[in-house]
């Protein structure tokens, strides 16, 4: 009796709980205000900007070569350290 009691109640929590997540993601949203706005339409641009200028042109197979490796910052220099066992 016990475990009939278990399979159709407590095991039934997570089979609603997916109903209801589902519920929630396929349920209509609300509708926004109905006031209009003052504002006439347009876009939120600012009038004044100035365009952004265009970058470099790209690299292609017949456009300039790619740049070469940066030089080396560090350098093998002076005598190598020799390690003695103690």
């Amino acid at each position: 009796m016990p475990t009939f009691i278990w399979m159709m109640v407590v095991l039934k929590v997570p089979v609603v709980a997916a109903f209801v997540l589902i519920w929630w993601a396929v349920r209509e949203p609300e509708p926004a205000d109905a006031e209009p706005d003052d504002e006439p339409g347009g876009s939120d641009r600012d009038p004044g900007a100035q365009p952004r200028r265009p970058g470099p042109p790209r690299r292609g197979p017949h456009g300039a070569p790619a740049p070469g490796a940066p030089r080396r910052v560090r350098t093998a220099s002076g005598r190598p350290t020799r390690r003695t066992l103690r």
